[in-house]
């Protein structure tokens, strides 16, 4: 059983409870693996947001590139971030995309150290 803060101490809210369960019956070497592929393919929050905040700048969509979600990108791209309405609720629910992607990436992972 591993601690989800031994291993990925820089995750919070959901996405730490979320990780919790996944490596709860990981010995420790399959949860530092586990930590060290994840880390490498989770997106922050943050950076979700900062990317949001360009569609402001003109180039609306970058954040849903980022999040493998090539469709609505070229959507934003080409509407303008539908004419910005898009941008803002994005902006406001970043966190909830951020946590979208690095569910599935979790679920990759798992099954990848599983």
């Amino acid at each position: 059983m591993s601690n989800v803060l031994q291993h990925l101490p820089e995750i919070k809210g959901d996405e730490q409870l979320y990780v919790a369960k996944l490596i709860n019956d990981m010995s420790d070497e399959q949860a530092d693996r586990f930590a060290r592929i994840y880390r490498e393919r989770r997106k922050d929050p943050q950076t979700i947001l900062l990317l949001a905040l360009v569609g402001f700048a003109g180039v609306s969509g970058v954040h849903r590139f980022v999040v493998d979600e090539i469709g609505m990108g070229l959507l934003y791209l080409l509407t303008a971030g539908l004419c910005l309405i898009g941008t803002l609720v994005d902006v406001i629910n970043y966190k909830s995309i951020a946590f979208r992607y690095n569910r599935r990436q979790a679920d990759e992972v798992a099954a990848l150290v599983g």
